[in-house]
């Protein structure tokens, strides 16, 4: 512990890097004004906000693992910005906008959406040079705001009833609290394959997802949030059978 502080000190005085850590900014303020929104009864755009805060959020990783400018300041203070904008926005956002009728249990629906996604950045943190990186271990923070966000706007689009509204918000908050703190695997996208020639089918199908998103934006995003939201406990139970298999022969293998 008292290596890390002398690494931290010592890193702070030889400087810090701008770039990452101003994309850092850029989504801890898109996360704070969603709040803002949030207070004034602007469900809407405080939902926008924090989709825009998810974008810097990926691209500040982007731009320090490109640039060779990854620190442990970057790392920490990005968790500060991601507590705030993913954990805490979305939570009073949901309490805001459909949890409050439900009084103990709503609010306390929401602070359980904060408390797992500060103790899934915690552990993020910790693994962070133990688990491979082409894969999350439970549903990223920044994906799980990003659900709840594009849930707003699916239901600002079709105005449905504030019953079904109260309902639905209460059983998504809790399923992605859950997902949050689970040992689900979650694909990460920062395999530098993606970056790397592809074949010409793959551009023409990023053509056609581009233009059915710009067609219907509001339920596509709903659509892919979702699923990949669902891709943790889907690949959960198609991987199954395998590891029961492994798990078999491995018990069969190992002496009495």
């Amino acid at each position: 512990m008292n290596g890390e502080k002398i690494d931290m000190a010592e890193s702070m005085r030889k400087g810090i890097y701008i770039l990452p850590n101003l994309f850092t900014t850029g989504s801890l303020f898109a996360g704070f004004y969603g709040i803002v929104a949030t207070t004034d009864g602007d469900f809407h755009s405080a939902a926008i906000w924090i989709l825009i805060s998810s974008i810097f959020d990926g691209l500040d990783g982007k731009v320090a693992r490109m640039t060779g400018t990854s620190t442990k300041f970057g790392v920490e203070y990005d968790s500060l910005a991601d507590l705030v904008a993913f954990g805490v926005a979305p939570g009073i956002l949901m309490y805001s906008w459909a949890l409050k009728p439900f009084g103990r249990l709503g609010w306390l629906a929401a602070f359980l959406f904060v408390v797992c996604g500060a103790l899934r950045l915690a552990r993020f943190n910790v693994q962070v040079n133990t688990v491979e990186s082409k894969r999350f271990v439970g549903l990223p923070i920044p994906a799980a705001a990003s659900m709840v966000s594009a849930t707003v706007l699916l239901f600002h689009r079709f105005g449905w009833p504030g019953s079904f509204k109260k309902l639905a918000i209460l059983i998504l908050i809790y399923s992605l609290a859950f997902l949050m703190v689970s040992s689900f695997r979650y694909y990460s996208f920062k395999d530098p394959e993606l970056i790397k020639r592809q074949p010409f089918a793959v551009l023409v199908l990023a053509i056609l997802l581009l233009i059915v998103i710009a067609a219907e934006p509001v339920v596509m995003l709903f659509v892919i949030f979702l699923l990949y939201v669902l891709s943790g406990p889907i690949g959960f139970l198609m991987s199954y059978p395998r590891r029961r298999r492994l798990e078999k022969a491995l018990r069969k293998d190992s002496p009495a």
